[in-house]
């Protein structure tokens, strides 16, 4: 059973009306729609091709479409029903052998079988890989709590969901094909056609070309592979369509409302739309965001492996603020690489710091909205991530405990019990400096000034009677004001670089007063010993 669709506060439906953040601006669209056609539901769907495992884009794509679905919900005070169907490809032969299988000999007899025709190489009791891996989507999308119907092509084409529109299909091949082989090549129009035979004999999904096409009978007729002649009904999941005319084919007939795809599929979207209409639908609203980028600026490849997957992320940082990141500036290419997480991390917990002071035009604004659907929690964070990660390095803390113990002296009386999220932030900090930042980490010798400008740093801690973590930045500031850096960032530069083994870091004073003045004066002076170079 799908989680339940969460209930929306009322005081947000007046404000809902002039928001202005992304998935408001799609909503409109989608109240246009609905006022124009009389829609008494509003379907959104997400797709899923499971010949792999659930990925970052699943996450994000299911992730957005649930926002603009809350938006939807708000402009329209909760009055038209909504639905979000993740639609699973799994009838779509099996073109090449995954990675990640156990016995890849195993699997060589079912290539280009559908998905749900091949064995689940990974034992179990699921029928097929398809069904394995679309029990893995599921498991997937529950543990983030997402409300969704699942669907599945094999069960739809085969229980006859699409045999009427699939006769529509037949009936308007010659359409179909006018708007298909314009984009194709000279070689690929010689054999191309929408519809794809499941061989009778081998089980293979078929890229043939059709030798007759009876839109009366609603059948095609074909050479199987071994040359024999075969008529099969298109109708009852002996046949599928091509990706392309499946497309338009689906929101023909389940009536889809909304969908969103990645910049890959812009140029086909006039074909999926082209068809959908062919076929007696309304092409739904959709939205095409950016693909992600690496940190070279190189576009995210799955056989390249130079992305960042979920499990990376999660190890790191929570889904909240992977959430975050899929929210911001979807139309813009970014890139996805381990040290944005820092940044989505401390974002994300000031945009939930922020919503529970602001009106309720702005918190509709607020990137925390839409990520909790309105039901934004409220969290005890005095420390920042970027912050304890500085503090792991600092105290060489490999686990949380030696990490509370300065937690808890920065904020008296906290524990893991009384704060459960910081508790959680600090097992991250732990994983991500242990693994992303110690391997990498390079410290360098101070210069004369910068030498000097740290020695009076430790004396000028020594003797003051400050405690503040503003103060402490006050006297930082003082320190490097008198040894005339300027711009003053260069002598907070020389503090990271030399003391922490980073270009960048907290603000110093927070540092400060949650390591402990003695520790930091021992800091530096380990550090001006030459401790900290290889």
């Amino acid at each position: 059973m799908p989680a339940p669709v969460p209930e929306l506060d009322p005081s947000f439906f007046a404000a809902a009306q002039d928001a202005r953040a992304w998935p408001f601006e799609e909503a409109r669209k989608l109240v246009k729609r609905v006022e124009k056609h009389g829609l008494s539901e509003v379907l959104f769907e997400t797709g899923y091709g499971p010949s792999g495992l659930p990925h970052i884009g699943t996450f994000g794509e299911v992730a957005r479409t649930t926002m603009v679905r809350t938006a939807f919900r708000l402009l329209t005070r909760d009055a038209i029903p909504t639905r979000l169907l993740c639609f699973s490809d799994d009838m779509d032969g099996m073109r090449k052998i995954p990675e990640n299988v156990p016995d890849r000999a195993f699997m060589e007899p079912h290539i280009q079988k559908p998905l749900t025709a091949v064995p689940n190489p990974f034992g179990g009791d699921f029928k097929s890989f398809g069904h394995h891996n679309n029990a893995m989507l599921r498991r997937f999308l529950d543990t983030f709590g997402f409300n969704y119907d699942f669907a599945s092509a094999t069960e739809y084409y085969r229980e006859g969901r699409f045999d009427p529109v699939l006769l529509r299909a037949a009936e308007r091949y010659d359409q179909i094909m006018a708007v298909m082989l314009p984009t194709l090549g000279p070689e690929r129009q010689a054999t191309y056609s929408p519809f794809l035979p499941i061989s009778p004999k081998t089980g293979r999904v078929l890229y043939v070309p059709m030798k007759h096409v009876d839109p009366k009978a609603g059948t095609v007729t074909f050479d199987d592979e071994d040359g024999t002649e075969t008529t099969l009904p298109v109708t009852g999941g002996h046949v599928k369509l091509q990706w392309k005319p499946d497309f338009g084919m689906r929101w023909a007939a389940l009536g889809v409302d909304f969908e969103m795809f990645g910049k890959d599929h812009q140029t086909n979207a006039g074909v999926y739309d082209s068809i959908c209409r062919i076929l007696g639908g309304t092409a739904p609203e959709h939205y095409v965001y950016e693909l992600f980028l690496d940190d070279q600026g190189q576009k995210i490849s799955k056989s390249k492996g130079n992305g960042l997957t979920i499990d990376e992320w999660l190890t790191y940082a929570s889904e909240e603020s992977l959430a975050l990141y899929m929210f911001q500036k979807p139309r813009v290419a970014k890139r996805l690489y381990f040290d944005v997480i820092p940044r989505a991390v401390d974002e994300y917990y000031q945009f939930v710091a922020a919503y529970h002071e602001q009106d309720t035009a702005a918190r509709l604004e607020n990137p925390a909205f839409h990520i909790h659907s309105g039901a934004v929690p409220t969290l005890d964070m005095a420390i920042t991530f970027s912050l304890l990660l500085n503090l792991v390095s600092a105290a060489n803390a490999h686990d949380t405990p030696v990490l509370w113990g300065f937690i808890s002296r920065y904020v008296p009386g906290a524990t893991p019990k009384t704060h459960p999220e910081l508790d959680r932030l600090a097992g991250y900090a732990v994983r991500y400096f242990n693994d992303r930042v110690a391997p990498t980490k390079t410290f360098r010798a101070p210069d004369e000034r910068e030498h000097r400008a740290l020695a009076a740093l430790a004396e000028g801690l020594r003797t003051t009677g400050a405690t503040s973590a503003e103060d402490l930045q006050n006297l930082c500031y003082d320190v490097g004001k008198a040894e005339g850096f300027e711009p003053l960032r260069d002598w907070f530069s020389a503090i990271y670089q030399v003391l922490l083994g980073a270009d960048q870091g907290p603000r110093f004073g927070s540092f400060i007063a949650l390591f402990g003045i003695e520790e930091t004066r021992q800091l530096i002076a380990d550090a001006l010993a030459g401790k900290f170079l290889r």
